[in-house]
């Protein structure tokens, strides 16, 4: 397995989300992402009660290969950051345990600098270090 430093991965990957220019934002997802890799998103807990009292037992919003993630994290970026006025950071917290990175990050206000929230990110790599699997848990 090809070995990477925990924060630099973390950081790279928080970095996707706040990339301006579609193209460049294409190019991250491909560098940091396996081909067949999947972004699995936790849904906020109001969604989840949602889904619950309509017979739902499970609540996971799945995105898999570089276009469905392309597209995730297009509409993130539109919707936080160009519309929103935030962007996203990790924490300084970044640990890897063999194929595993685990770290969390917060969403900042650009104007005052506030931390208006943030969760936990839990990535599976492959042998080449690039993301298999990715386990987002808003507000976590």
């Amino acid at each position: 397995m090809i070995e990477i430093s925990p924060q630099d991965l973390a950081d790279r990957y928080m970095a996707q989300w706040t990339e301006p220019d579609a193209a460049e934002r294409r190019a991250a997802i491909e560098r940091l992402w396996a081909e067949d890799g999947t972004h699995i998103l936790q849904p906020p807990v109001e969604i989840r009660e949602i889904a619950a009292k309509l017979g739902f037992d499970h609540t996971t919003l799945e995105a898999q290969g570089y276009d469905a993630i392309e597209i995730r994290v297009a509409r993130s970026y539109e919707r936080f950051v160009e519309k929103g006025g935030f962007t996203f950071r990790s924490r300084a917290d970044a640990v890897r345990l063999h194929g595993v990175v685990k770290f969390g990050w917060e969403t900042v206000s650009v104007e005052t600098g506030d931390v208006a929230g943030g969760g936990l990110e839990i990535l599976v790599l492959d042998d080449d270090s690039r993301i298999k699997a990715d386990y987002m848990f808003p507000g976590a």
